[in-house]
């Protein structure tokens, strides 16, 4: 069972000093680097009550992000396993704060025993197969149809079940945090925050969450597509939310092992961190986006929430990634002192960074690229025709480059150069990004908070 616990007794380097003078930026800092946060009076905050600094992204508007610091003893959980963490978060619509610490990895796929569930158990008594649906709706006899029928039946109860499973709803005012040293994270799952505020989300790696049963859809594109259902975390109509130094990876099962079906590849992951369905005020900061397809999607559709989808992204290294780092609609989006390698790792080949559509107002500053010789820095963007996206000093290979100019003179469908805001929530931003690359590969993702 998850175990109450009493404020915990973890400590950092800094606990000795008898005085601190700190500015607001320099707290910012010191929390991005996993160094102790001091209160008013001086005495260590430890890392699991601590807050998102003054100034520190859009989620520092308004009252802040706070998460669970508030929460009691009787809500202050250690947890291990799947049925620890889903009692541990309890319903979905209590908002009593909340402090979880994940002890280690935690395998979404298993059962409130413990047993280990594969895809077989959760198709078992639904009467899907692989090997009939694909004989239910090949193109060449079904046609470019939307499946419908006996297998889409099934598959969707099979999805059900697993869904019912792997996804992990969190309740306003929660903190989840991993125990450092622990190599702590959650495997296959999808952490759900929906309709809720004040959510922190620190120190986890987030890896290979799996769809058992994507659905294919001739008509995604010329040629179709399988699609998957589950990001590894979906802020969905979310508010006030920190994800920091985290990790989210498909490792380890990367999508060229995966098999093709009807000529396109049978893709079982959707994305690693979703912000849509009128979520806002959300800082993502000092992650690592490893080995992934389609990344971060800011905005459901072109439609979307209008005066919402504020989202500040800053210091994350993005590595072995195809595309949406983010993809942005409609919304105000910083990104500033981000790492963007795109060399193809695992087989995971860039099509670009960043794309503003949907009239999205992203301001992109002070990054930075590092690409292959051969590699274009047109390439490095994509767009609708009405998105805009600024911003000045972003570096390509160790060049200050104009990365917008480099699209725009390629492209038909123009980014827009001028925004309609002006950020002022940048507690940590780095005038000088020289050093960024070697930095953020030290002090990012999870397991570098202690």
């Amino acid at each position: 069972m998850a175990s109450a616990s009493p404020r915990p007794s973890h400590r950092r380097s800094l606990r000795k000093r008898r005085t601190l003078v700190v500015s607001a930026a320099a707290v910012a800092a010191a929390v991005g680097a996993g160094v102790l946060v001091m209160n008013a009076s001086a005495s260590p905050t430890d890392l699991y009550h601590q807050v998102l600094p003054a100034k520190d992204g859009w989620a520092a508007s308004g009252s802040g992000t706070t998460g669970g610091a508030k929460a009691d003893a009787a809500h202050t959980f250690t947890v291990s396993t799947r049925a620890e963490l889903v009692k541990a978060l309890g319903s979905a619509t209590d908002t009593t704060p909340r402090i979880i610490k994940v002890k280690g990895t935690i395998d979404a796929n298993t059962s409130d025993s413990g047993k280990k569930l594969t895809c077989a158990d959760y198709a078992a008594g639904t009467g899907y197969s692989l090997s009939a649906y694909l004989k239910a709706f090949d193109p060449a006899k079904y046609g470019k149809k939307v499946p419908s029928g006996t297998q889409e039946t099934a598959r969707k109860a099979a999805q059900d079940k697993q869904k019912k499973n792997i996804v992990l709803r969190v309740p306003s005012n929660t903190t989840i945090v991993g125990v450092p040293g622990t190599k702590a994270g959650i495997l296959g799952g999808s952490v759900l925050v929906q309709n809720v505020k004040n959510v922190i989300i620190r120190n986890l790696t987030f890896a290979d969450t799996q769809d058992c049963f994507p659905q294919w859809d001739p008509t995604d594109g010329s040629a179709g597509e399988w699609n998957s259902n589950y990001d590894s975390v979906t802020l969905r109509g979310a508010t006030n939310v920190w994800a920091d130094h985290n990790t989210f990876t498909d490792a380890p099962t990367f999508d060229k092992t995966e098999p093709t079906h009807f000529g396109r590849k049978y893709q079982v992951h959707d994305g690693a961190l979703d912000i849509t369905n009128g979520s806002d005020l959300v800082t993502v900061e000092r992650n690592q986006f490893l080995n992934h397809d389609k990344t971060m999607l800011i905005g459901s559709s072109d439609t979307d929430s209008t005066g919402k989808l504020r989202v500040t992204i800053h210091h994350n290294l993005w590595k072995g990634i195809v595309q949406r780092a983010p993809l942005a609609r409609i919304g105000q989006i910083h990104l500033y002192n981000n790492v963007y390698d795109t060399t193809t790792v695992n087989g995971y080949a860039p099509k670009y960074s960043i794309d503003s559509r949907a009239k999205a107002q992203v301001v992109a500053e002070r990054n930075v690229w590092r690409i292959p010789a051969d590699a274009k820095v047109a390439k490095l963007l994509s767009g609708d025709g009405t998105g805009s996206l600024a911003g000045t000093g972003n570096i390509v290979n160790g060049k200050a480059t104009d990365i917008v100019a480099a699209y725009n003179a390629a492209s038909s469908k123009k980014l827009k150069t001028t925004v309609n805001w002006t950020p002022a929530l940048t507690a940590g931003l780095q005038t000088t990004v020289t050093s960024l690359l070697t930095d953020l590969t030290g002090t990012t993702g999870a397991g570098t908070l202690s």
